[in-house]
């Protein structure tokens, strides 16, 4: 039920501080309470569904202006610092599968912004690719905040749905930090991871309501 729930708010079947009421949503889907009451609840932590007393759950509203620019401050702090680490820690097993979510990128181009099941496989081998480069940094702390991003990361990639995901250049972007990964160099890993982050936090602030 949570990859239903989950795949609904990706490709925009569910909206933006829509109520996400349990009665009806058992009945639409025709599961018990109990699955969606879970579901849900992992929802609630990943940052996409949140809930409110007395009133239940909402899927969560689309990113301010403001929650983006920190949410990328923070990004930047903490992903060029895992891509250095992993750089020193790369192994060809590490590298191969990089390079296929990087593949499954670059495939989603031509449908990920007007297609559900071209977003899927975008946002699911962008989150891929990044959290290979989290465990591969074989640093407990790091990959600790990495994950804690990566609920407010998925609203990113949600929030991007409404504009463009840019999956071209991503995928662009994606191979010139596996290049440096597989050179071995954790200065220009980090430099490249960093330049990642800033571009698409870029790209999405300019897609922004308030940049308009």
């Amino acid at each position: 039920m949570y990859e239903v729930l989950l795949t609904q708010l990706m490709d925009g079947t569910r909206k933006p501080g829509e109520p996400l009421n349990i009665g009806a949503l058992g009945r639409e889907l025709e599961v018990s309470q109990t699955p969606l009451r879970e579901a849900l609840a992992r929802l609630e932590h990943s940052g996409l569904v949140q809930r409110e007393a007395l009133r239940g759950y909402f899927v969560a509203p689309a990113f301010t202006h403001r929650e983006m620019t920190k949410l990328a401050a923070a990004r930047e702090l903490i992903e060029p610092a895992i891509a250095a680490e992993s750089a020193l820690r790369r192994t060809p097993e590490f590298l191969a599968e990089l390079a296929v979510t990087i593949q499954e990128l670059a495939d989603s181009a031509e449908t990920a912004d007007t297609d559900s099941e071209g977003f899927r496989l975008y946002w699911t081998s962008d989150a891929r690719f990044h959290t290979l480069i989290a465990a591969q940094a074989d640093n407990p702390f790091l990959e600790s905040a990495f994950q804690a991003l990566s609920g407010p990361v998925q609203r990113f990639r949600l929030f991007m749905k409404a504009g463009h995901a840019h999956a071209e250049r991503a995928a662009a972007e994606h191979q010139r930090i596996l290049d440096a990964l597989a050179q071995g160099d954790p200065i220009a890993a980090s430099a490249e991871m960093l330049s990642h982050v800033r571009a698409a936090s870029e790209r999405a602030l300019k897609e922004h309501p308030e940049s308009r």
